[in-house]
């Protein structure tokens, strides 16, 4: 059954390797992928012959483009808001599995990664970057928020380029993903056979990447990184806008790149980016599951509002790229109200184990 569902499994040697492999979705993971490799990985811990984990794509192009959010607002409005949270609920659970792996996780990512591909990437042990890598967490265009542990990682990246990150939905190259330290080791994908082959034959992940990773590019980012940190330490929203304002009124690199981080934080959900700035504030003050806790109770009130609904049929289905929001401008959303988002409970609060 795992060969039609866009994933999946074999042991080589000593690896056991998980293919991502639904290319005219770009490997997006549905719920049947999410929970035949959450089997995959549980039965791989017991198994003695299994001494580490492989996650791969099976195409050029992407490792994983994010969760089946399509399929999501089809269940939305189908009535079946359960369903839908039954998935992300599944989805974190996964999430968090890989984080506490009992065995060496070697994610080898390259392409698109966005949203729920790092989810299953982003928390793994090794996290290695092919050279055409693009980085993203681009949920606040779709009225929804940046999730499967981003609360957790995004604020604990250098500065505030996590928040930077989080709240624009910011696309970057390996380079500056391995300067940020997404990444512990770039391998150029050549090698890549070479990788596998070794940790199949039984070779230590340490002993194999010191011979096949190569240094990173410097960053493309590297004049703008104080800039962002300037800009996005900012204690609000209202407050990141006026610096950005200030910035874009000059000429040159750095009035070229505020002009375009106000455009998309003004073109995105305002529901979306006030929730992204308040949960880059409290992510530090959480381990991996908590955060993945608040990030469930969002997703699970976010199906009753309106915006992710709208998000989805603008970018995705409808493409017509021109959302109509509720409420329409960043200024008219009360910090308030997002932060009882957050911050109250559920009656069926996520658990992990």
């Amino acid at each position: 059954m795992t060969e039609t569902i866009g994933i999946r499994f074999e042991v080589r040697g000593a690896a056991g390797i998980v293919t991502l492999d639904r290319p005219r979705a770009l490997n997006a993971i549905d719920h049947a992928m999410v929970r035949a490799m959450h089997a995959a990985l549980e039965g791989w811990i017991e198994d003695p012959a299994v001494t580490h984990v492989i996650l791969r794509s099976a195409h050029e192009r992407a490792f994983c483009v994010g969760g089946d959010v399509r399929h999501m607002v089809e269940l939305g409005l189908a009535g079946r808001k359960e369903a839908a949270r039954n998935y992300w609920r599944d989805e974190y659970a996964l999430d968090h599995l890989i984080s506490r792996y009992a065995k060496p996780f070697v994610s080898l990512v390259d392409g698109f990664c966005f949203g729920g591909g790092f989810g299953v990437s982003g928390h793994s042990r090794y996290r290695i970057a092919g050279e055409n890598l693009a980085f993203a967490m681009p949920e606040v265009a779709i009225g929804l928020f940046p999730d499967v542990g981003a609360t957790y990682v995004l604020p604990r990246l250098p500065g505030w380029s996590g928040t930077w990150l989080a709240m624009t939905g910011a696309r970057i190259g390996m380079p500056d993903a391995m300067a940020l330290g997404l990444y512990t080791h770039h391998v150029p994908i050549a090698r890549w056979p070479a990788l596998i082959d070794a940790l199949a034959g039984g070779e230590p992940v340490e002993r194999s990447l010191a011979q096949l990773a190569a240094y990173p590019p410097a960053p493309a980012l590297i004049r703008l990184f104080p800039e962002i940190d300037r800009i996005f330490a900012g204690g609000s929203v209202d407050a990141i806008l006026a610096a950005l304002d200030h910035a874009a009124t000059g000429e040159g690199e750095v009035a070229d790149f505020a002009r375009a981080q106000r455009d998309t934080l003004r073109r995105s959900s305002p529901t979306s980016v006030h929730i992204t700035f308040q949960q880059m504030q409290r992510g530090l003050a959480h381990d991996l599951a908590g955060c993945l806790r608040l990030e469930f109770r969002l997703v699970s009130r976010l199906l009753d509002g309106h915006d992710f609904y709208e998000g989805v049929r603008a970018v995705l289905v409808d493409k017509d790229q021109n959302p109509h929001w509720r409420p329409a401008r960043l200024e008219d959303v009360d910090p308030r109200a997002i932060a009882d988002l957050i911050d109250q409970p559920l009656p069926d609060e996520l658990v992990l184990t």
